[in-house]
């Protein structure tokens, strides 16, 4: 054997699941056709989101369908000629968020949410003071336009610390622009999640842990994998022209994961939402000091190292279709209302897929029909954030140990009829 374990995909699942399977004395190779943590790890909003512990359901009131179905909407856009591969999904999320459906989703949800802090702390510790510089831990704003949003969300805050214990601050406009003095307006109030930790570099943040798993001894190989063969008691890959074995395998390429599992007779339900990023500049003597999200909009505007980033909501389309970036040119329409930005930083914007599926949680789990198979995928929003706590219940799922959560809900099987 190469190695005890292969891994193939180096976003933040699959080195996070390195990590700790090297701390459990593994041997590990961790194979991507990038470099580590470029594609969905790196171009998120940057939230390490301890309070989300509601994913992101289907709308299911009509005057947001019709917005999104007229293409009116800025959180959401579709690419009609992508509708019919996308509408089986899509049915099965749509149906998922009903409400029966998605109070048991966030029962289940929840207690992974609630790792989230837990083990990316312990990973930013280990990977050093360079990784601790980049984290703030302020949390971050959910800015509001008009009052009757904002008394709303008001509401379900108090629902969330009550049932889950999340920590929240009600700012109302002086108190809002007294965090933010930048603001120009527009806004009625906040609701400040004080437990989140945000990252001021989130592809910075993943290679210090990349960092972390080859100081424990871990392998890169760069090349992508022709698929993943299972032999007499062993798993093989071709990567750049060489056959690399390992006892174990798992599967961790986010949106590219249905190319490895269905020649393995896999078939998921698995869908994805686009995003995009670009960056901005300020003038002289302005600031945006923290995350703030515009949810009546929807977009998001963070300070990053590169500038001040505005990430998009979700665009259902295809994997690899050409960029179609409509819903940035409306969300920095939006943001420039609420603040002074500058001028555009990068030359072209940033496109990126979030893996989905149709009940909102990630699959977590040994694959069913093969033995010494993992998986570990479909995080949509949550991805950055939830990484290296599924990266944990993956070792010790793979090792034998207790997981720190149950995992059963996160299981495959649950889309394939076992």
């Amino acid at each position: 054997m190469d190695s005890d374990v292969i891994i193939l995909g180096a976003g933040i699942v699959g080195i996070a699941t390195g990590i700790h399977l090297l701390r459990r004395g593994r041997s590990v190779t961790l194979v991507d056709r990038n470099a580590p943590g470029r594609e969905t790890s790196f171009g998120n909003a940057g939230i390490i989101q301890r309070e989300g512990v509601r994913p992101h359901a289907f709308p299911r009131d009509l005057q947001t369908l019709l917005q999104v179905g007229l293409h009116l909407s800025t959180a959401a856009r579709y690419e009609p000629l992508a509708l019919p591969k996308l509408a089986p999904p899509l049915l099965k999320y749509w149906w998922e968020s009903s409400p029966e459906h998605y109070r048991k989703v966030v029962q289940s949800y929840a207690p992974l949410i609630g790792r989230s802090i837990l083990t990316h702390n312990d990973l930013i510790l280990a990977a050093g003071p360079e990784a601790e510089k980049l984290i703030s831990r302020y949390g971050w704003h959910l800015a509001f336009r008009s009052q009757d949003k904002f008394e709303k969300e008001i509401g379900k805050a108090r629902g969330d610390h009550e049932q889950f214990g999340i920590g929240y601050k009600v700012l109302d406009w002086p108190a809002l622009k007294a965090a933010e003095p930048d603001l120009i307006g527009g806004l009625v109030g906040a609701i400040h999640w004080t437990d989140p930790w945000t990252v001021r570099d989130p592809g910075a943040l993943v290679s210090a842990y990349f960092g972390l798993f080859e100081t424990l001894g871990g392998r890169f190989v760069s090349g992508a994998a022709e698929g993943l063969v299972p032999e007499a008691g062993f798993w093989s890959s071709m990567v750049a022209g060489r056959k690399l074995t390992a006892q174990q395998a798992v599967i961790a390429l986010g949106p590219w994961a249905p190319d490895v599992l269905e020649p393995l007779g896999y078939r998921l339900p698995l869908f994805v939402k686009r995003g995009y990023h670009m960056h901005y500049g300020a003038p002289e003597g302005v600031e945006l000091k923290h995350l703030l999200l515009d949810p009546e909009v929807g977009y998001a505007m963070a300070p990053m190292a590169a500038g001040i980033r505005i990430t998009t909501g979700a665009e259902f389309s295809m994997r690899d279709a050409a960029p179609t970036p409509i819903q940035l040119g409306k969300a920095e329409q939006a943001a420039r209302e609420l603040f002074p930005l500058g001028d555009r930083l990068d030359p072209q914007p940033w496109k990126g897929a979030r893996p989905c599926t149709p009940d909102m949680m990630p699959i977590i789990s040994k694959a069913p029909r093969h033995e010494g198979l993992y998986v570990g995928i479909g995080h949509a929003h949550h991805g950055f954030t939830l990484g290296p706590a599924t990266g944990e219940l993956l070792a010790q799922t793979m090792t034998g140990e207790e997981t720190a959560i149950d995992i059963r809900p996160f299981r495959m099987e649950r889309f394939l009829g076992g």
